[in-house]
C-alpha cells in the first residue's frame, strides 16, 4: 500500500513577467490586446509547471505560477510584493528581456528589491552581452549593483536550480550557461493559459519548434544567443504542444523559430501537422519565419500550405547586393526573390517581408528608389521597415563598441524603430526622414489596391490582408510605434511613466488621452472604409482573376535585362557573378 503524499503546507509564489518598454513620451507601451505573443513567457511557464509537478522545492511546497505579459497587462510592483508576502515566499523573474526593455525592467525591479523581494532577469540582453562582450555593459553593471540575479542562456534543465537557490535565499549574482546550450527535444513544452492568450489579438499563442540559425548576419543576435547549430523539438513534442493548446481553445500559433526552413526536422513536423489537419480535422493555423531560399527545398511551400500556414515572415532586408554582402547575408540572392515570392503567392499564403534601412551604401534617395522598385517588381504583400540597429549581442554592436564608435547609451531606443548610431552617408535627420518616407511610399491607397488585386487574382486571402495593412499603417502613423510592438487600443496610465519625467496632472493627461483615442479610432474607421471600398470594387470586377502586372509575371531569363531591380548600381556585378556560378554548375553537371 502506497503512503499518501502529504498535502503541501508551504507556498512559493513565482511571478514570471515579460516586460514592455517606454514610448517616446516615456509611457509604457501597453494595449487592450497585444499582437505578438511572448514565446519566452510560454517556455518559462512550461518549465515552471514541470518544476511544480516534480515538487522541486520539496513535497510540502506548492509552487504558484503567475505569468504576465506587460504589453497587455498593467504591472503594479506593490501588488506583486503583496502576492509574494501573502504566499509567504517567492520571487519575480523577468523573462525574455530584450535590450529595449532592460531600462524599464530595472525600474520595475527597484521597488521590488526595496521591499526585499528576490529578482532575477534573463533574456536576449543579458545573454547577448555575455556572449559578445563578456557582460561588459553599463546597464548590466547597474543591475548587478542593484542586487539583481542575472541569467544568461536557456532555462531548460536549469530553472529548478534557480528556484531552489531562491527558496534557500541563496540566489547567485550570475547564472551563465552560454557555453552550454541545452537540447530541447523531450523537454517540457512551451505553454500559456488561454486566459493569457486571450489578451492577444486573435487569441494567438506561440512555441519554438527549434532554435539556432546557420547563417551569419552581422546585425542578428539570434546566432550569438541561440547558436548556429539546429536544436529542435521532436514531432511528438510539437504534436503535444498543439493538442494541449487546442484542448484549451487555442488554434492560432506563431512558430518562433528564427528560420523554420532550416529546422532539420521541418518536413517531419509539417507531416505531423498535416495529419492533424487532414485526418483528425483540427482547425489550426500558423505564422512562421523563413529565409529567401526556402522555395528551393522540395515540397517545403506545398507542405506549409497543407499544414495551415497562413502567413510567413521573410527577412528580405534589401535589394542592394552590396548591402546584403556587407551584413554577411549572402544567402539572400536578389535573383531568387521573385521565384520565392511567386511560389508563396501560388500557395495563397500572405507574405510579410522585413526591409532594413541604413545599410552602408544607402542614401535617402536610394532607399525610396528601392522601395518603388519593390512595389513594382516584387509580389510581396506586407512590408515592414527597420532601422539598421546595432543590437547588443550582435556582431555589429560588438565591433562598434570595441572600436570606440559612439552608440546611443539609452537602451530603450534599441527597438529597430530609432536611430542608434551614426550613418556614413546620411545625417540622423535624413535617415529618420527616409525611414518614415519609406513607410508612406509603400502604404499608399494606390499600392494597397495593387496588393489586393494581386491577392484576389491568385485567389489569396485578400480580406485578411486588409486587417494586416491597417495594422501596419496605423502603428507607425497613428501610434508612433513599430507594428511588431503595436496592438488593439492603446492603454496609458498617468502614473506609469519613466522615472525622471514629470507626472502629468489629471486635468491635462486624461482629456488628451481620450481625445487622442477617439481621433485614432475615427481615423482607423475612415481608413478601413476606404480600403474596404477598394476591396469591394475589385471583387465586383468580372476581370479580377485576369489581373496581371510586372510583379506577377512568371520569372524568365530576360528578367535581368528587363527589370529595374537588376540595374541599380551594385546589381549588374552580382547578376554577372551568379550567372558565372550557374554556368559553372551546369558545366560540372554535364562533365
Amino acid at each position: 500500500m502506497e503512503t499518501p503524499t502529504a498535502a503541501p503546507t508551504r507556498r512559493f509564489c513565482l511571478i514570471l513577467l515579460k516586460p514592455s518598454h517606454y514610448d517616446d513620451d516615456g509611457y509604457v507601451i501597453q494595449w487592450l490586446r497585444s499582437t505578438i505573443p511572448s514565446n519566452s513567457l510560454a517556455a518559462l511557464y512550461g518549465l515552471a509547471r514541470d518544476c511544480r509537478q516534480r515538487h522541486v522545492l520539496g513535497e510540502d511546497v506548492e509552487i504558484e505560477i503567475h505569468p504576465y505579459d506587460e504589453t497587455n497587462s498593467r504591472i503594479r510592483p506593490k501588488r506583486l510584493v503583496e502576492m509574494i508576502r501573502e504566499a509567504g515566499d517567492g520571487m519575480v523573474m523577468f523573462v525574455g528581456v530584450q535590450s529595449n526593455q532592460f531600462p524599464h525592467t530595472l525600474d520595475l525591479a527597484k521597488p521590488l528589491l526595496d521591499h526585499g523581494i528576490q529578482v532575477a532577469v534573463g533574456g536576449f540582453h543579458v545573454s547577448g552581452t555575455m556572449s559578445m562582450l563578456g557582460g561588459n555593459d553599463p546597464d548590466i553593471h547597474r543591475a548587478k549593483a542593484m542586487g539583481i540575479s542575472l541569467f544568461a542562456g536557456e532555462a531548460e534543465g536549469r530553472l529548478e536550480m534557480v528556484l531552489q537557490d531562491a527558496y534557500a535565499k541563496k540566489l547567485k549574482p550570475l547564472y551563465n550557461f552560454m557555453a552550454d546550450l541545452p537540447n530541447i527535444d523531450g523537454m517540457p513544452i512551451p505553454l500559456i493559459s488561454s486566459v493569457r492568450a486571450q489578451r492577444t489579438a486573435g487569441h494567438v499563442t506561440s512555441f519554438d519548434a527549434g532554435r539556432g540559425c546557420p547563417f551569419q548576419c552581422s546585425f542578428c543576435t539570434i546566432i550569438n544567443v541561440q547558436g548556429r547549430k539546429s536544436r529542435r523539438r521532436t514531432p511528438d513534442d510539437v504534436e503535444l504542444i498543439i493538442r494541449e493548446n487546442v484542448a484549451q481553445g487555442l488554434r492560432s500559433f506563431f512558430i518562433t523559430d528564427d528560420n523554420f526552413a532550416r529546422n532539420k526536422d521541418w518536413e517531419a513536423i509539417l507531416d505531423r501537422i498535416i495529419h492533424l489537419r487532414e485526418v483528425e480535422k483540427l482547425k489550426i493555423g500558423f505564422l512562421i519565419q523563413v529565409d529567401t531560399l526556402c522555395h528551393k527545398l522540395p515540397n517545403f511551400i506545398e507542405k506549409c500550405a497543407r499544414a495551415g500556414v497562413r502567413r510567413v515572415f521573410i527577412g528580405l532586408e534589401n535589394i542592394n547586393p552590396d548591402n546584403l554582402a556587407a551584413a554577411h547575408k549572402r544567402q539572400n540572392k536578389i535573383t531568387e526573390y521573385r521565384k520565392m515570392l511567386l511560389a508563396w503567392k501560388a500557395a495563397r499564403i500572405i507574405t510579410y517581408c522585413g526591409y532594413i534601412t541604413g545599410f552602408p551604401n544607402d542614401t535617402a534617395e536610394s532607399i525610396i528608389r528601392d522601395v518603388e522598385i519593390v512595389k513594382k517588381e516584387l509580389p510581396l504583400d506586407v512590408l515592414e521597415f527597420f532601422f539598421l540597429t546595432p543590437l547588443p549581442g550582435s556582431e555589429d554592436h560588438q565591433k562598434l563598441v570595441q572600436a570606440g564608435v559612439p552608440v546611443d547609451p539609452d537602451l530603450n531606443k534599441y527597438d529597430l524603430n530609432h536611430v542608434c548610431t551614426a550613418h556614413s552617408r546620411m545625417s540622423k535627420k535624413e535617415w529618420e526622414h527616409a525611414y518614415l518616407t519609406a513607410w508612406k511610399t509603400y502604404y499608399t491607397l494606390e499600392h494597397i489596391e495593387t496588393i489586393l488585386r494581386r491577392l484576389i487574382a491568385k485567389k489569396g486571402p485578400a480580406a485578411n490582408a486588409i486587417i494586416l495593412m491597417m495594422w501596419f499603417m496605423s502603428a507607425i502613423h497613428l501610434e508612433g510605434v513599430h507594428p511588431l510592438e503595436s496592438g488593439v487600443f492603446r492603454l496609458k496610465s498617468r502614473r506609469n511613466r519613466r522615472p525622471g519625467l514629470p507626472r502629468e496632472p489629471v486635468w491635462k493627461f486624461y482629456p488628451r488621452y481620450w481625445t487622442e483615442s477617439v481621433v485614432k479610432l475615427a481615423r482607423l474607421a475612415i481608413l478601413y472604409g476606404r480600403i474596404r471600398r477598394i476591396y469591394k470594387r475589385i471583387k465586383a470586377d468580372p476581370k479580377r482573376f485576369k489581373y496581371m502586372d510586372v510583379a506577377l509575371t512568371p520569372v524568365t531569363d530576360h528578367d535581368t535585362e528587363d527589370l529595374e531591380m537588376f540595374h541599380t548600381p551594385s546589381a549588374p556585378a552580382f547578376v554577372a557573378q551568379e550567372q558565372r556560378r550557374q554556368h559553372a554548375r551546369e558545366h560540372a553537371a554535364v562533365a
